[in-house]
């Protein structure tokens, strides 16, 4: 290990999301890395096996994002049980594929509750541990926060807000020693992701994408690229790094995206794909700590 790979030695991270993909790994790079972990999410079978495995001493608990009181309550609990947090990692997220027009509006609804909403949840219960560590943030966003998509509209909608959020409470709290950053990603290999394969809408979308934003990351890759920026506490990290460019040249996006779905998506007819990822299942699990 590099020294800087010492700094989350003991310290107490927080992952929501964390029962698979990018937030599983995640969890297990930080806790390669010293860090003791708190692993949120739906999957309670899966949390407490990746609890299990991590080396460091870490928890679970089964807890929806998008419910303030029992966030609130599970908050406490880390505190009480691990120590105050000082990472917090906003990584719980869903997706849909589809026409705004056919869409379900509670699947429409619970993705921006899921992204947008539970961020903000997130970041209000762990704050006040936040403060009194000056720890990290970081939220998760998306190469969907930069350029939106269509097809995508309640996803692209709660990664832009995200972004926002991220930006507003950058300027928030960094007074009081907190940092936060926003983490832009492109396609990852999760079960989100290969739902959405599933799917022509989505696989559409993706084959008219230029190759290099075509291309799947291995979320083990991510991971890496991810905690490195919590070491460094940066204000962003982008994966794969060539989206930094996207972002100086985001202004000239919309004319883009508006000429190529004229061009490509007037040709066939898409059906809404429903809710992507596992966090998109909350009303068929238990809600609450545990």
């Amino acid at each position: 290990m590099t020294d800087r790979k010492h700094v989350l030695r003991g310290r107490t991270a927080v992952v929501t999301g964390a029962a698979r993909g990018v937030g599983e790994a995640i969890a297990r790079e930080l806790a390669d890395r010293g860090a003791e972990v708190a692993l949120l999410g739906l999957e309670e079978k899966s949390l407490a096996r990746v609890a299990q495995e991590l080396p460091t001493p870490s928890r679970h608990w089964h807890v929806d994002v998008t419910d303030a009181e029992a966030m609130a309550r599970v908050a406490g609990e880390v505190r009480e049980q691990q120590g105050p947090a000082s990472v917090v990692v906003a990584n719980a997220g869903v997706a849909e594929g589809g026409p705004l027009v056919d869409s379900d509006p509670a699947s429409w609804q619970r993705v921006i509750n899921v992204n947008l909403v539970g961020s903000a949840n997130t970041a209000r219960v762990f704050l006040p541990q936040l403060l009194h560590t000056h720890g990290y943030f970081l939220q998760i966003a998306s190469l969907a926060s930069i350029g939106a998509a269509p097809l995508m509209s309640a996803y692209c909608a709660s990664k832009a807000g995200v972004e926002s959020l991220s930006q507003s409470l950058r300027a928030e709290v960094a007074p009081r020693g907190v940092r936060v950053g926003a983490a832009y990603l492109s396609w990852t290999d999760t079960d989100m992701i290969r739902d959405a394969d599933q799917h022509a809408v989505l696989r559409e979308l993706r084959a008219h994408m230029p190759a290099p934003a075509r291309k799947v990351y291995p979320p083990e890759h991510v991971a890496g690229r991810l905690v490195d920026a919590v070491e460094r506490r940066a204000a962003t990290v982008y994966v794969p790094g060539w989206l930094r460019a996207v972002q100086l040249v985001r202004a000239g996006l919309p004319p883009l995206v508006s000429r190529y779905a004229r061009q490509e998506l007037t040709r066939s007819e898409f059906s809404s794909t429903g809710l992507l990822g596992p966090g998109g299942r909350a009303a068929e699990t238990p809600t609450g700590p545990r």
